[in-house]
């Protein structure tokens, strides 16, 4: 009988991978189970390979992201809604740099695309939300303009996961976002309200 796969195993192995790639190490099969206590069949148990591996890594950044998602309620706010996803997209950038870092290498493929996407189809939501109720015009886009949000909210995350600005620029998203809504036709002062509150 087979033994069955240990999920804690197969984490390890891919915080290890990720590390590795932030601290510029090069990612060999021996040397990412060094000191993990693991052989380098774990690699072909888990992953099929270091090709299975990749995708793996990569997956698993936008799975980490979509459940950090996934804990922003839906208020009667849908407004609010936006700037509280895109304080969690940055916050999962911050809890988790060193996967934030390989989830938009394209180099690596994705396990699941339709999973990744889905990231992006909770704001598009929200957006069709603030639109059925009047705070964003009937013309808008909504996908375009949750790509244009989350744009805001990568470049920052990006800055900060990187190195070169603090965490305290993140806040900078407030003003932003707030100009990107009123430009979709919210009120300034309403908007301003909702985001800080959302970003908050």
């Amino acid at each position: 009988m087979a033994r069955a796969k240990d999920p804690e195993v197969r984490a390890r192995l891919l915080e290890r991978a990720a590390h590795m790639l932030r601290t510029r190490q090069p990612v060999t099969l021996r040397a990412l189970v060094e000191g993990t206590g693991v052989s380098t069949m774990a690699v072909y148990t888990y992953f099929g390979g270091m090709d299975g591996l990749w995708k793996s890594l990569r997956q698993e950044g936008f799975t980490r992201l979509a459940a950090k998602l996934s804990e922003v309620p839906t208020t009667s706010d849908p407004v609010r809604d936006l700037a509280a996803l895109g304080a969690a997209y940055a916050a999962n950038a911050v809890e988790n740099p060193d996967l934030y870092r390989v989830m938009f290498d394209a180099g690596f493929e994705l396990e699941d695309a339709a999973a990744a996407d889905e990231t992006l189809h909770s704001l598009v939501r929200a957006a069709d939300r603030a639109k059925e109720i009047g705070r964003f015009r009937a013309d808008v886009d909504s996908a375009r303009l949750a790509r244009q949000g989350w744009v805001i909210g990568h470049g920052l995350a990006s800055l900060v996961t990187t190195g070169p600005l603090p965490q305290q620029v993140l806040a900078d998203a407030v003003p932003m976002l707030t100009a990107l809504f009123v430009s979709a036709g919210d009120d300034p002062e309403e908007c301003r309200r909702s985001v800080e509150a959302g970003w908050a």
